[in-house]
């Protein structure tokens, strides 16, 4: 039997893949009907994430007309520890939203479904191969082809280790739990913040310990993990995690562990027929944010998928370029870059170099979430603000 013909394939539902399809679909509405959603799941299923979610992820949601739908806990307030036992609190106004993956998927999802892609859930990638000029997708509920497919299906990739060979990054590991919140520490009265503890990285993690406020199901529960960079054991996760909830006076939860694809500098994007997007490409190595990379990688796929009906070479190339040289690459070689400065061996030097200027740390976190104008900005402007700040006269 002859597959399935799509214009667009896209493997994984999660907010890569969903961002694919409705970045098309908005750009290019005639493609209702043409772009197949696959995804192993069905929606709402659990994802395991912090759910972080920075203000420029937001605006993307807000350019992708979903965001406002987005259940939230706003974040307004930040505390971190340092090795050595020294913190530093930071206050804004909206650092950060935490959001229930299942919750964000699930919109995502449904809302390109609503607008014109053919979801199938509960639908598993069982082969990737190529095929006259494109791409045979073999699943659990038959066989399909397109040329072009987006391999949006996560860190473990199936579209990745079939299609894409090259450089992979490095595979990060965290473990997290979930508990209600009975003292303190998340009240609903005061500023609400997210901890962020470094002291990991003196007792040998590469890596940090988080505690974010949550909502699950209308109740106040805190969101503790572990994020390390290899290597790294399982038994030094779960002892960092066992730190947190000790911080936090709480009692451990279930805890579930998952990976984390990185980026290195050379990962490889895209292959003939197919772009990756998400995790399945690579995402931030210093702090494993990923939700608002996962959206902007989607959408700078589809942008190429609009501008080539056939994903050659000559696409692949431009999906690269368009990755390496715009924000998502920028951000992600400078993130692999702090992470080598602030996991390695001189780890201390760097702390302390961070803690040292208040101005330093405000256009880290404007940079890092991607707010004031800081995403078009060059390091030459960043350290022109530390030297004379605006508003400073020169004399």
């Amino acid at each position: 039997m002859s597959p399935k013909r799509w214009r667009v394939i896209v493997v994984g539902a999660g907010p890569a893949g969903s961002a694919t399809a409705l970045h098309l679909l908005g750009r290019a509405p005639e493609l209702g009907g043409q772009i197949l959603l696959l995804d192993k799941a069905r929606h709402p299923r659990d994802k395991v994430c912090a759910g972080g979610l920075i203000p420029r992820g937001w605006a993307l949601l807000e350019s992708l007309r979903v965001a406002g739908d987005v259940p939230h806990v706003r974040v307004d307030a930040a505390r971190v520890g340092l090795p050595g036992g020294r913190r530093v609190s930071v206050h804004g106004s909206h650092l950060c939203r935490i959001v229930r993956r299942r919750e964000l998927d699930a919109l995502l999802a449904w809302t390109a479904r609503d607008r014109g892609a053919v979801l199938m859930e509960d639908t598993r990638v069982l082969c990737v191969s190529r095929e006259g000029g494109g791409v045979r997708v073999e699943t659990t509920a038959g066989t399909h082809w397109a040329p072009a497919v987006v391999g949006a299906d996560g860190s473990g990739s199936i579209v990745r280790r079939s299609l894409v060979p090259g450089a992979g990054g490095r595979i990060a590991r965290a473990v997290m739990a979930e508990v209600p919140e009975t003292g303190s520490w998340w009240d609903g009265r005061r500023e609400r913040r997210y901890d962020f503890s470094f002291e990991p990285v003196a007792r040998g993690m590469r890596g940090y310990t988080w505690v974010f406020p949550c909502q699950i199901d209308g109740v106040p529960h805190l969101n503790l993990g572990a994020y390390a960079l290899p290597p790294v054991t399982g038994q030094l996760l779960h002892r960092a995690l066992d730190w947190a909830l000790r911080e936090t006076g709480t009692r451990p939860g279930a805890r579930k562990a998952f990976p984390i694809r990185t980026w290195s500098g050379d990962n490889a994007l895209a292959a003939p027929g197919v772009l990756l997007a998400g995790d399945a490409a690579g995402t931030d190595p210093l702090m494993g944010e990923g939700i608002s990379l996962a959206v902007e990688y989607g959408m700078a796929a589809a942008e190429v998928i609009l501008a080539h009906p056939t994903i050659d070479r000559r696409a692949c190339a431009r999906y690269a370029e368009a990755v390496r040289t715009g924000w998502i690459g920028r951000k992600l070689r400078r993130l692999d870059l702090a992470s080598r400065l602030f996991y390695g061996a001189h780890h201390r030097f760097w702390f302390r170099v961070a803690q040292a200027s208040r101005r330093a740390q405000r256009i880290g976190l404007a940079w890092f979430n991607g707010v004031e104008g800081w995403d078009r900005r060059s390091p030459w402007a960043a350290l022109g603000e530390l030297v004379w700040p605006r508003g400073v006269a020169r004399a």
